[in-house]
């Protein structure tokens, strides 16, 4: 995380910030496309996870490197020449919670896992962390939906959205700008469904004001002066978000 903000892809303080929803075992979506930093992002993440926690990983390839104690790391496997032999992430999330984890870690949600995941983060997994490819972090959810519909289950959008929305809290938004550097451009809470809609109200967002003369984009990160709903749980988890976080800029 201290390499990530050298690089200035987030501020010390909102690094503080994710320290506490990790800590507060918030679960949490980092949505980017390719090359933006998704990966990095989530294994700066996993060092705040306390290490008596156990934690269980599910990768396609192993690329999370995890510092605590106790990780148990679930990979798949393709099928061998017979067809035989296949372990999808699918069947890795199912046998996840046979394992007792304090949390589940996975390394990129792209297909009927998403269920899986989604109902394990609502029945007390919480503190869960996963990466999706999408462009907004309204994009990333619409992309969870249709993944859900890729099991071939027969949920209402309704009802899908309200898995979503009761399993994911925060959504961190990561970019590769023009000029190659990587960003956190956008930070979401998911506050719930308003009718058929989830409803999500942005905590911070990079704001770009130009281009200097050496093609590097400028810009700075505001917070939207929004008081997170997350505030509450960070408070009954004993730590408090300095005031400087809703102050509009």
């Amino acid at each position: 995380m201290d390499k990530l903000i050298e690089y200035k892809a987030l501020t010390k303080d909102i690094a503080d910030m994710l320290q506490m929803c990790v800590t507060a075992r918030l679960n949490t979506l980092i949505s980017g496309g390719t090359g933006a930093g998704k990966t990095t992002l989530l294994n700066a993440l996993s060092a705040y996870i306390p290490e008596s926690e156990r934690i269980v990983t599910i990768e396609d390839s192993a690329e999370l490197q995890l510092q605590q104690p106790h990780v148990v790391r679930l990979e798949t496997r393709p099928s061998n020449i017979e067809g035989k032999g296949e372990v999808t992430q699918r069947d890795l999330v199912k046998n996840a919670l046979r394992m007792r984890p304090d949390r589940i870690v996975i390394g990129e949600v792209r297909g009927g896992e998403a269920i899986d995941m989604l109902q394990a983060m609502n029945t007390g997994h919480d503190g869960s962390l996963t990466t999706i490819h999408a462009n907004t972090p309204r994009d990333s959810l619409s992309r969870l939906e249709t993944m859900i519909q890729m099991t071939g289950m027969s949920l209402s959008e309704r009802a899908m959205r309200q898995q979503i929305a009761s399993a994911l809290d925060v959504v961190l938004q990561v970019a590769r700008l023009s000029d190659g550097t990587r960003r956190v451009t956008s930070i979401s809470e998911i506050t719930g469904m308003e009718g058929d809609t989830i409803t999500m109200q942005e905590v911070f967002h990079f704001e770009r004001t130009g281009i200097s003369p050496q093609g590097e984009v400028l810009g700075r990160f505001r917070p939207t002066g929004i008081r997170p709903r997350f505030a509450e749980r960070l408070k009954a988890a004993g730590m408090q978000l300095p005031r400087v976080f809703f102050e509009e800029m």
